[in-house]
């Protein structure tokens, strides 16, 4: 988003790094890896680019731009 993208909806990354340590420490306790449930994200993220939206001539709705996680300007 930082490089002008305009909107982002995506898995929060510290979140699935966070799972991932959770994981690497169950098998390196002794856990068998087949074992072990397949889990989907949780946590998403909404990320806005206001600069972007102004230079392509959008207007973004202040009910979206609450509910964003992170907004650039």
């Amino acid at each position: 988003m930082e490089a002008g993208g305009l909107m982002s909806y995506s898995p929060d990354s510290n979140d699935l790094f966070r799972r991932g340590a959770v994981y690497a420490d169950k098998i390196l306790r002794g856990a068998k890896p087949a074992d072990l449930p397949v889990e989907q994200p949780t946590k998403f993220e909404l990320v806005i680019n206001l600069k972007t939206a102004k230079a392509l001539g959008l207007t973004i709705p202040q009910s979206v731009l609450r509910q964003a996680d992170e907004v650039i300007q």
